[in-house]
């Protein structure tokens, strides 16, 4: 049928059209978990610094603490789902992930809402890298059957979750207008929908994927000097995009006196994921291998730093404060165009045979963990008196560096 719409109109028919149902329901599961997570997470560092009284330095590490049991703890469902299959473990974290933010929208103190948000995120360490490598091998069956380039695929995946991070915040910001308990109640049922819908939709058992029984896995993959580089080099991105909920709330409040502006600078990126991240990796597909592309994005990260540190000390107010953050939030959006494909489509290429839930998910472990140390360091820092372009002048050397960090392809 592919074949006979290629002669008649002269030209391949979308990527969307040409998948299977199996990545098609992946594509969608991954909109629907940025739905329910993005309604929560964008205004959960105000909550915890107006409402719960946290100090900078505890909100930053509590945001690292929701990173790292999310993804410090992806390789622990990355081998769950390699040994039991990626059904149990997908609904089992959508139950968790129900409980937490349940648990979060009636947290009162610090150490309620530390359980809660480790619960949030250990309940997406469970279904997300289930999710994540089932799209890569699926993406790399594709490719092997001449269905086109594994990154296209996985560039559908991105849009899939931009498009959730997109309506999610402004879903958020209209319940917020009620209370952030509101909020998180929404959150839930937005997995209550989800958990229903895979309990229904997603198959017991999915063809060509061969459950992995023996152990061993882990220690090949600490000796895996290239995988581990990769993953370094991720973690960079991740550091520097989880900015977005620590550093930059707190521009946008130096700027406009409120965080208002802040749902319309996540739909801004996800605007622009949704639109343009399809043509960009075309672009990247003929012109930049994997490395390369990787390289290009960290590098476009590092200037959108850059930006805002050279406007600090000027300290403009009002609508024209805000478009450093934006002229931000527009290269970190650019880079992670580049990178977050890039990056899962060079995971099969590295990872052990039967092993991709395990590589998966390490990755995004490893990440996490520089996340941890990375979000409690740059809290600290907005706790200083130092100058205010000296935060971000620190974090725009971390993705140049971590440049030099990728490895060589063979």
């Amino acid at each position: 049928m592919t074949e006979q719409l290629t002669k008649a109109t002269g030209r391949r028919p979308r990527t969307w059209t040409r998948l299977g149902s199996l990545l098609r329901l992946l594509i969608l599961t991954q909109l629907a978990f940025n739905i329910g997570f993005f309604a929560v997470l964008p205004f959960l560092a105000e909550h915890l610094g107006t409402a719960i009284g946290l100090a900078g330095w505890m909100v930053g590490l509590v945001l690292g603490l929701r990173t790292f049991s999310q993804q410090g703890l992806f390789v622990v469902g990355g081998a769950l789902a390699d040994r039991y299959g990626v059904r149990p473990v997908v609904l089992a974290g959508c139950v968790l992930r129900i409980a937490g933010f349940v648990w979060l929208g009636y947290a009162g103190e610090s150490w309620a809402v530390i359980g809660a948000v480790l619960l949030i995120g250990f309940a997406a360490a469970l279904f997300s890298p289930a999710v994540e490598s089932e799209v890569a091998r699926q993406a790399v069956v594709w490719e092997e059957t001449g269905g086109g380039s594994r990154t296209s695929v996985l560039a559908l995946f991105t849009v899939a979750g931009q498009a959730g991070a997109f309506v999610g915040p402004l879903l958020g910001a209209l319940l917020l207008e009620v209370d952030f308990r509101t909020v998180c109640l929404a959150g839930a049922g937005v997995f209550v929908l989800v958990l229903a819908g895979h309990f229904r939709l997603l198959p017991q058992h999915i063809p060509g994927r061969a459950r992995v029984r023996a152990r061993g896995g882990l220690r090949s993959l600490t000796r895996n000097g290239r995988f581990l580089a990769l993953c370094c080099a991720y973690g960079a991105y991740l550091l520097a995009y989880n900015q977005l909920y620590l550093i930059v709330p707190d521009e946008v409040e130096r700027a406009t006196g409120s965080q208002a502006a802040l749902a319309w600078l996540f739909a801004l990126s996800s605007l622009l994921v949704v639109t343009a991240q399809l043509p960009v990796t075309r672009w990247a597909g003929h012109r930049l291998d994997l490395r390369r592309s990787m390289a290009a994005g960290l590098l476009l990260i590092a200037v959108g730093f850059a930006v805002v540190a050279a406007a600090r000390p000027a300290d403009w107010k009002g609508t024209a404060g805000l478009l450093p953050a934006a002229g931000f939030v527009v290269l970190l959006t650019l880079g992670q165009m580049l990178v977050a494909p890039a990056a899962r489509a060079w995971v099969p290429d590295l990872a052990d045979e039967g092993r991709l839930g395990l590589y998966t998910g390490a990755m995004s472990s490893v990440s996490g963990l520089i996340v941890l140390v990375g979000s409690s360091a740059t809290g600290s820092l907005l706790d200083t008196s130092l100058p205010p372009a000296v935060p971000w002048l620190i974090l725009a050397t971390i993705p140049v560096v971590s440049v030099a960090l990728l490895p060589r392809r063979r």
